[in-house]
C-alpha cells in the first residue's frame, strides 16, 4: 500500500514501525456543535484509510482525540450557564450516533482532553526545562519556534517569512515573537469556573499541546501515521511536531495525511451563504446515511469534494443499481472475471486510496454479474465492502432468492450471451410461475419477488 506522504511530499509504501501495525492517530471534534458534512469528509476519509489498512492485511491501532476544552466550548458552556462537562456531553454523545450512522469503524481509544491534564502539564514541564518554552508577563506559557530549526518542514515554509508575519493560533497573549504559540494559557475571567491548577498559575492547556500529549500516551513518542483536514497542517500539525520532538529528541510521525476541503455546490460552506448542513439537516430532508458515506467515499481524498444534492440523488441511484446486481448473486467460488475486478479494485485502493478507480471496478463487476450472471459473486462484493463500507451497509433486506430461481437465473444469462432468445423466455416464464419477477435492461436482469 502506498500513500502520499505531506511530509516528504511524496508517494511511498506504508509499512508498520514494529509488531505490523499502522499505529494512527485522527483529529476529532471540538465538541461544541453538532458535526458538519464538512467535518465528515475527514472523518470518513480516515475510516477508508482505516479499513484499506486492513484490507491490505495490516492491523490498526487508531486514536482520535475529542477537544472538549477550548475557546469555543467554554464561551458555549457559560453561555448556557452549565459546567463545561455537561455542556460538552451531548455533542460527543451526538458525534458517536452519527458515526453510526455513516458506518464508520470505531478507534480503539477516543481520548477527551479534560481527561488528561496532567500529561499535557508534565509535557509542557519538560518543555519549559528544556528551554524551548517560557512563562509571559501573563503568566501563559508558550514555545520558543525560533528554538526548533526543525519548525515549518511539514508546511513547506519559509520560518524567517512566518516569523513576521503569520499569527499560529488564535486568542493568543504577549509573547516574545509573533510565531510562538500558546502551551498553557493562563485563567480569565471570561473562563468563569473552567481551569486546573498548574506550576504556571490556574489556566487551560493549549489546543496543540493536547494532541502531542494524548497521541504520545496511547501511540509512543514515535508512531506510523498521523491524518486530518488539510486546514490542519498548519499551524496545529506544524506546532505538534515541534513541541512533540523538542521534548523528546526523537522523530513524532512518519507518515501525515491530509485530505482536502469540502464544498458545498462549488462554493465554501457558510452559515451565510445558507449550504452550512450537519449530517442531522441531511437526515431530516430524507437522506440516509448510506447514501451521504457513498458521496464522501466516492471522490479522491487530496481532491476538494463538491458536495451537493444533485449527488445524493445520484448516489441514491448508483446503490439501488448495487443492490439490484448484489441481490441476484450467490455465493461460491468466484469465476475469473470478478477474480479479475477485485485485482483492479485491489491496486487502486493502494495506489493513494484511488476512490474513484475503485468505484470504476465495482461498477464493471456490476455490469458484468448482470450480464454473465452472478454466481460466486457475493463473496466479491464483500471483499470490496470491507473498504467502501456501503455495500452491505444500510440497506432493506432483500428477500433471500431461492436456490432454485437462482440456478435458473443463471441458465438464463447464459441463454442470453448465446442469443437463444426462446429460452431466455421459456426460462423468464418459469421463474415467474415460482412467484419471482425478471426485469431486462441494457445492465442485465434483475430479480425481485413478484408483488
Amino acid at each position: 500500500m502506498e500513500v502520499y506522504n505531506s511530509l516528504t511530499r511524496r508517494v511511498e509504501a506504508l509499512k508498520p514501525i514494529s509488531n505490523g501495525e499502522i499505529r494512527l492517530y485522527t483529529c476529532g471534534p471540538t465538541v461544541y456543535n453538532y458535526a458538519h458534512i464538512g467535518n465528515f469528509r475527514a472523518y470518513v476519509f480516515e475510516d477508508v484509510l482505516r479499513r484499506a489498512v486492513q484490507f491490505s492485511g495490516m492491523k490498526v491501532r487508531q486514536v482520535m482525540n475529542l477537544t472538549d476544552v477550548d475557546d469555543k466550548t467554554i464561551r458555549g458552556a457559560n453561555a448556557e450557564g452549565v459546567p463545561l462537562v455537561e455542556y460538552t456531553k451531548k455533542y460527543k454523545e451526538a458525534f458517536f450516533e452519527d458515526l453510526k450512522k455513516l458506518n464508520i469503524q470505531p478507534a480503539e481509544v477516543y481520548p477527551a482532553a479534560t481527561d488528561h491534564i496532567p500529561e499535557m502539564i508534565a509535557l509542557v514541564e519538560k518543555l519549559v526545562e528544556k528551554g524551548v518554552a517560557y512563562q509571559s508577563d501573563d503568566k501563559s506559557v508558550y514555545f520558543r519556534v525560533r528554538s526548533f530549526p526543525g519548525y515549518g518542514k511539514l508546511a513547506h515554509i519559509d520560518f524567517d517569512a512566518q516569523r513576521t508575519g503569520l499569527r499560529c493560533a488564535a486568542d493568543e497573549y504577549d509573547k516574545e515573537n509573533v510565531g510562538d504559540f500558546a502551551l498553557w494559557k493562563a485563567w480569565e475571567p471570561s473562563d468563569g469556573p473552567v481551569g486546573w491548577d498548574s506550576p504556571w498559575g490556574r489556566g487551560r492547556p493549549g489546543w496543540h499541546i493536547e494532541c502531542s500529549a494524548m497521541s504520545m500516551k496511547y501511540l509512543g513518542e514515535t508512531f506510523d501515521l498521523h491524518t486530518g483536514g488539510i486546514d490542519n497542517l498548519f499551524p496545529h500539525h506544524e506546532n505538534e511536531i515541534a513541541q512533540a520532538e523538542a521534548a523528546t529528541g526523537k522523530p513524532f510521525v512518519k507518515t501525515w495525511m491530509h485530505c482536502a476541503h469540502l464544498k458545498v455546490n462549488g462554493e465554501k460552506m457558510s452559515k451565510s451563504l445558507g449550504n452550512f448542513y450537519t449530517l442531522r439537516d441531511l437526515v431530516e430532508k430524507g437522506y440516509t446515511g448510506r447514501e451521504i458515506r457513498y458521496v464522501l467515499v466516492s471522490s479522491h481524498y487530496r481532491s476538494a469534494l463538491n458536495f451537493s444534492f444533485d449527488a445524493l440523488a445520484d448516489a441514491r441511484t448508483a446503490l439501488q443499481r448495487i443492490d439490484a446486481c448484489v441481490d441476484s448473486c450467490t455465493a461460491g467460488a468466484p469465476p475469473d472475471w470478478a477474480l479479475k475486478r477485485l485485482e483492479e479494485f485491489s491496486a487502486a485502493v493502494g495506489d493513494d486510496l484511488n476512490m474513484p478507480k475503485a468505484l470504476a471496478a465495482l461498477f464493471e463487476l456490476v455490469h458484468e454479474a448482470n450480464s454473465r450472471g452472478g454466481a460466486g459473486v457475493a463473496g466479491v462484493f464483500d471483499r470490496m465492502d470491507e473498504v467502501l463500507g456501503f455495500v452491505r451497509f444500510g440497506r432493506k433486506p432483500a428477500a433471500e432468492i431461492p436456490p432454485e430461481v437462482r440456478r435458473l437465473l443463471d441458465e438464463r444469462a447464459a441463454a442470453r450471451a448465446a442469443k437463444d432468445w426462446a429460452r431466455s423466455d421459456a426460462l423468464r416464464d418459469e421463474i415467474l410461475s415460482l412467484g419471482w419477477q425478471v426485469k431486462d435492461s441494457k445492465e442485465g436482469q434483475t430479480c425481485t419477488l413478484r408483488t
